[in-house]
């Protein structure tokens, strides 16, 4: 396939001008991601043990939510029973109630003390998981959801550019190079080379992130020109099982739960939704049924008719209709919600493929403007070169030493301040600014490998703090169980430091006419 060279030119253009502007948003995005598809397990780990007494049996559930209702009146207007309380979520049944802001909500569980009273406990889920989860939907912009969505909006809609821009860019030489790894004293090639196999091999992956990413982030322009179009009349909704039969009484959640289960087979439930309207009482069951992905991560939720138990499915994978199961599909792949644990893993390594991406894409363009030396003097090197390999580095292991360090605080700090959310935020954004701060003070290549032994020094926290937990240290907690946490941050220390150390042989051994370089002049 011929492609002249002036189309070419242009595309490579436009792939290398979107790398730069987005690149470093786009690893953060990436890198959060990653840590975000083990969600449930992180939660566990980082959720601080529980006051309340074990919950009740589920045969006991209802009896639980009238005492809760007698105390708790602004309950009924949405509280949950859970089928299987766990470390994350102790509860048997738990509410929100209204605190202050249009979307802020403060959550309650509830349990019967060992004399039959009501214990009710603010819940306790740490922040930190929700902040990591922030950081991958909004790119990691400290602004808020209105400013930063249509932000990543953007970025994710050229970032689907880019992709097909460097296809066009690659298609040339797509047969020479397209299994080359040439490593050797031409580090610029060994970069392409490389960055050329992440993206082309992962397009697809690439593709699907993006396109949903758009849809993410503009969803409520796009539904409301769906109802337009689609929905002139409004959306009809299967609502049957709302009219409740005179005198009918709900039915107990033991036998809710028997009676989905003979609709839903293979639907592992994990609790039911109520709300009570004038004396009138609607609900939900939610679950997953790991044969079919959903466009949640962990779950899916659909109608549920509380007086007679008949289940409503058109919203649950493997029910759903034509144009309902295609987007479901394309919600699924974003989350990696099918599969199980394979797919996550799967999901995990592509993540950060994905930032490796981004981060090579940097240094391709940090090289290939590097001013060589033509006689004894080094050359100074051009100021852009310079300031995008310290942003490059600064931004990127920022990223990644400010998400350990908030972990690695999640154990210590429930026992010494009261507003967690906003300790988790101002670790993170501290270690990340100071990073770029001293990626700066220090240049690319020292910085690079400090900042390294940094995200390593704070990855090993994590599982110290565990440690900690076992010992009863300093307030410090740990789940039986949590251990999958701790096992992989400890397997990705010796990386940090790996990737640390071949750092440190670049600057000595590279190009000495680079940003890299141990000694460099300083930029012009």
């Amino acid at each position: 396939m011929k492609i002249r060279s002036d189309i070419i030119k242009v595309y490579k253009d436009v792939h290398i001008w979107i790398g730069i502007v987005c690149g470093l948003m786009l690893f953060i995005a990436f890198y959060a991601g990653s840590v975000t598809m083990f969600e449930k397990p992180l939660e566990r780990w980082a959720t601080p043990p529980s006051t309340l007494a074990a919950a009740p049996s589920l045969e006991r559930a209802d009896a639980l939510v009238e005492a809760v209702l007698a105390e708790h009146p602004q309950a009924a207007a949405r509280y949950f029973i859970s089928v299987k309380p766990g470390a994350d979520q102790p509860a048997r049944v738990y509410w929100q109630e209204r605190a202050g802001g249009r979307r802020q909500f403060k959550e309650y569980g509830a349990s019967f003390g060992a004399d039959g009273s009501l214990q009710v406990e603010q819940t306790r889920k740490a922040p930190v998981v929700q902040l990591v989860d922030t950081l991958h939907q909004l790119v990691g912009l400290p602004f808020p959801d209105a400013i930063a969505r249509p932000v990543m909006g953007a970025v994710a809609l050229a970032y689907a550019v880019a992709l097909v821009s460097g296809l066009i860019v690659l298609l040339p030489t797509l047969t020479k190079d397209v299994f080359a790894l040439r490593i050797g004293k031409n580090i610029k090639r060994m970069w392409l080379d490389a960055h050329n196999a992440l993206g082309l091999f992962s397009l697809p992956f690439h593709l699907v992130i993006a396109l949903t990413s758009v849809v993410f982030a503009f969803h409520d322009p796009f539904y409301g020109a769906q109802g337009a179009v689609v929905y002139p009349g409004g959306i009809e909704w299967n609502e049957a099982h709302d009219d409740a039969p005179t005198g009918a009484r709900v039915l107990p959640a033991a036998e809710l739960l028997r009676r989905v289960e003979v609709q839903l087979p293979g639907f592992d439930v994990q609790g039911f939704g109520f709300q009570r309207k004038d004396g009138h009482v609607e609900a939900t069951v939610t679950g997953l049924d790991v044969r079919h992905g959903t466009r949640a991560r962990l779950y899916a939720s659909t109608h549920l008719d509380p007086y007679s138990g008949q289940v409503d499915p058109h919203d649950l994978p493997g029910h759903m209709d034509g144009w309902n199961g295609a987007v479901n599909a394309f919600f699924m792949l974003h989350f990696g919600s099918f599969g199980g644990n394979p797919v996550r893993w799967l999901y995990v390594l592509m993540g950060l493929a994905g930032a490796a991406l981004f981060y090579t894409g940097n240094l391709l363009w940090v090289e290939s403007r590097r001013r060589k030396r033509k006689g004894p003097e080094t050359p100074a090197q051009k100021l852009s070169g310079w300031v995008l390999g310290c942003l490059t580095v600064g931004v990127s292991l920022g990223c990644v030493a400010g998400i350990s360090a908030s972990l690695a605080a999640t154990k210590w700090l429930p026992a010494l301040v009261a507003d967690l959310k906003a300790w988790h935020t101002g670790i993170y954004y501290a270690v990340f600014v100071a990073a770029i701060g001293w990626a700066f003070l220090r240049g690319a290549s020292r910085g690079a490998v400090e900042l390294l032994w940094l995200s390593a020094v704070f990855t090993l926290a994590i599982p110290l703090s565990s440690l900690a937990g076992v010992w009863g240290i300093g307030g410090a907690w740990s789940h039986a169980g949590s251990w999958p946490v701790d096992v992989t941050a400890l397997v990705s220390v010796p990386v940090l430091l790996y990737i640390a150390r071949r750092t440190r042989l670049r600057l000595q051994q590279g190009h000495t006419d680079s940003i890299w370089a141990q000694t460099s002049p300083n930029p012009v």
